[in-house]
């Protein structure tokens, strides 16, 4: 019979698997459990999941990490998975919607990151299975003096990781076992083998998520929409992300910058242009215009710079009604990957 092999937070740290799983000596028969996490901040999230969905005999539980991804709650992490992982991200979210919140067999529970104790695994919010922000609060506010673990009591072992315990795994009493030994920090990669409960660890080659944050940050802004963002959410993303030492990021934002100064100062031109063509139209031919409620503002003598500048509010309103108008607009700064330009 073969073992069960549970392997901590992964992110994205492939070689590392690749390792952990040669030096456990891991057979075809051997179950095969990652607490969740594969995905974000690591170099490789793509082969991971590839490995986890290709191998036979293996049980993915659901990580915070994948539930932001099959939700669509994108901070810095989830957007550089995502060009990461390029034209496979779609099929990969798709199957982490498929993946369940805990694991348990006659020998072992496993969660991603918590579960009340005296509470069936089938009956635990999967908040705070998985550790959402919400689960994690209902946690602190079950056991503000400790930590979950401290209260549980069952003779079956539980095994969970996403909180970082340090080089080394936590462990107690031969029935708790925490695995997040912090891979994609630059610490170690762990695993625990059943029966036996044997501990097994890897070294991280590097510091992965400090050098991902560099590496991926202007792809990552290059990405944004940011022809979406109201005028002053724009302004106060610019200045957020400023404070980059990378120099490419820092001309990219100085464009964006620049582009979107340009497209607003337009706001006055788009004006006198309404009113011209709101002057050589038909009413039937305004009806049908794209631009149909601007010119009838225009005609009617109520639109003037202020007026229009709140239904541009964004810099793809404005672009849009430029575009509806026949007037030119200032050059966004560059495409994306994807190919769309800042506007849109």
């Amino acid at each position: 019979m073969g073992r069960t092999v549970i392997v901590g937070d992964i992110h994205g740290c492939f070689d590392e698997l690749v390792e952990l799983l040669e030096k456990v000596e891991l057979q075809p028969d051997d179950l095969l459990v990652s607490v969740g996490d594969l995905v974000d901040r690591g170099p490789a999230p793509g082969e991971v999941v590839g490995f986890f969905r290709e191998r036979p005999n293996s049980v993915v539980v659901m990580g915070n990490h994948e539930r932001k991804h099959v939700r669509g709650v994108f901070s810095y992490a989830q957007e550089i998975t995502r060009l990461q992982m390029g034209d496979a991200y779609a099929g990969a979210v798709d199957w982490m919607r498929t993946l369940p919140y805990f694991f348990e067999d006659e020998h072992v529970r496993v969660v991603h990151a918590a579960l009340i104790p005296g509470v069936p695994l089938a009956d635990q919010r999967e908040e705070v299975l998985c550790g959402s922000t919400s689960g994690e609060r209902g946690l602190a506010a079950l056991f503000p003096d400790g930590h979950w673990h401290d209260r549980y009591t069952d003779g079956k072992p539980v095994v969970f990781g996403h909180h970082v315990t340090g080089r080394e795994p936590l462990i107690r009493d031969g029935r708790v076992f925490g695995l997040d030994t912090g891979a994609c920090h630059g610490w170690n990669l762990t695993a625990l083998c059943i029966p036996g409960f044997t501990v097994h660890s890897v070294e991280a080659h590097a510091d992965h998520w400090s050098v991902a944050k560099r590496r991926w940050q202007l792809p990552v802004l290059r990405e944004k929409a940011w022809g979406d963002f109201t005028w002053s959410e724009l302004g106060e993303k610019v200045a957020r992300f400023s404070g980059t030492s990378d120099a490419a990021s820092q001309e990219w934002l100085r464009a964006v910058e620049e582009w979107a100064g340009d497209v607003r100062a337009s706001i006055p031109t788009l004006v006198d242009a309404a009113h011209r063509v709101a002057g050589v139209l038909t009413t039937d031919e305004m009806r049908r215009h794209p631009a149909a409620p601007v010119l009838f503002q225009a005609r009617g003598g109520r639109l003037d710079p202020g007026v229009l500048a709140k239904r541009c509010t964004t810099p793809r309103r404005a672009l849009e009604l430029a575009a509806a108008l026949g007037v030119a607009a200032p050059e966004p700064p560059g495409r994306t990957a994807a190919g769309r330009s800042c506007g849109g």
